[in-house]
């Protein structure tokens, strides 16, 4: 749960709507931290005010001392209203402090909440002005503690002081809203690359489901044409081309309930060419070792051509891009691919590989194979899980239906 009250009221309200500093809009509630902040720069100012007071007692009369503690008071009860009217409170405090000096603790918080919530150029007027009227505070209230020269400069320095204090904070505050706003666009862009990857994942499933299902009608259709030109062949013959057909037609059914929801990409015919299934899993196997990648192939599945197409496709593929991943990532180090399963049970697929050995740079645009590769499984009823290994490696698990 996010502690909002740690925060500055601001920044709750930016974070909640988005809102950058400065503009218009209703001003936020304060949070319990703006609380504590307001309630100590006001006991601040009424210490200052009273220090104030006490020297204004010592060195005039009843009445004026009686009026520099009203004014005081005054003066720090204003503070409230710093967060509503920053400018007007802090112009109205310069210029009374010029002959109330109890106001001096009050004016220096003022100028303080401009810093922080105005741009420079007000704070630089205001600023002169509070330095001003400290200066005829000197002469219409001098101290007789302190010098004319020494009073001017304490004050000069006190007001520089709380107003580079307050741009310093200011800074800050744009600075945190800066880092906030890249945070955001950046999830937006990482969640705009996400659905990228599954639209491009969900085209190219279409494009194989579709080459698939063109195959299993065309076997159809042969089986079909058979029996129409040889109406006089044995019974054998005919009930075997009946359950090839009844087979490749509830086959196709499975395919087209599949491709259903799954774009195609437009423009692009598909091409002519064989489809990857569990069979060529050894030959994929065989082609990577070739490469020169360790692979260690263990499946339990001893006729893989009793596998639904669609199914050992996927198993191809989440394979290959596997392998793909292990030899960017894990160069050098032995892969494990792991096939078990059986009719009514699912089939499961376990890619593993140990941490590399050495420094591994780093691969732009990786992790989207992976998030096609999740998509691939969702669509065909399964799921797909990834993380690293206890022992610093990499492992993927997936688990695909195979009906009885």
């Amino acid at each position: 749960m996010t502690r909002t009250w740690l925060l500055p009221s601001h920044l709750v309200e930016a974070a909640r709507t988005g809102a950058l500093d400065g503009a218009e809009g209703p001003r936020p509630r304060r949070t319990a931290r703006d609380w504590v902040v307001d309630t100590c720069l006001f006991l601040l100012a009424a210490f200052v005010g009273l220090l104030a007071a006490e020297t204004s007692a010592q060195y005039n009369s009843e009445a004026v001392a009686l009026a520099d503690q009203i004014a005081g008071g005054l003066a720090c009860v204003a503070l409230w209203l710093r967060r509503r009217w920053p400018v007007g409170l802090a112009v109205t405090l310069s210029v009374f402090s010029a002959v109330a000096p109890t106001a001096g603790g009050a004016l220096l918080a003022s100028l303080f909440s401009v810093a922080v919530r105005r741009p420079f150029r007000q704070v630089a007027w205001i600023g002169l002005l509070a330095i001003a009227a400290s200066t005829v505070q000197v002469f219409v209230r001098p101290d007789p503690d302190t010098g004319v020269p020494l009073g001017i400069g304490l004050s000069a320095v006190l007001i520089l002081l709380v107003t580079a204090w307050g741009m310093l904070v200011r800074s800050r505050r744009r600075l945190v809203e800066a880092l906030r706003d890249r945070a955001l666009r950046a999830e937006a862009e990482a969640e705009l690359r996400a659905e990228q990857a599954q639209r491009a994942a969900r085209e190219a499933i279409a494009r194989e489901m579709h080459d698939v299902l063109a195959h299993r009608l065309t076997l159809l259709s042969v089986h079909a044409g058979a029996l129409e030109f040889r109406p006089d062949a044995p019974p054998e013959q005919i009930a075997r081309a009946a359950g090839v057909i009844r087979d490749s037609a509830h086959e196709a059914l499975q395919d087209l309930r599949q491709i259903i929801g799954v774009l195609r990409s437009p423009g692009e015919g598909a091409e002519d060419r064989p489809q990857p299934t569990l069979a060529t899993l050894d030959t994929l196997v065989a082609e990577v070792r070739e490469a020169g990648m360790k692979v260690v192939l263990d499946s339990t599945v001893t006729d893989p051509d009793t596998v639904p197409v669609a199914t050992g496709r996927t198993v191809y593929r989440i394979a290959q891009e596997a392998l793909t991943n292990a030899r960017k990532h894990a160069p050098g180090a032995e892969v494990t691919v792991t096939v078990r399963g059986r009719p009514g049970d699912g089939l499961t697929v376990d890619v593993r590989n140990p941490a590399p050995v050495g420094p591994v740079p780093h691969v732009p645009g990786s992790g989207q194979g992976l998030i096609g590769l999740t998509e691939r499984a969702t669509l065909a009823g399964g799921r797909l899980d990834h993380g690293p290994a206890p022992d610093g490696g990499f492992a993927l698990h997936a688990w695909l239906p195979w009906p009885a």
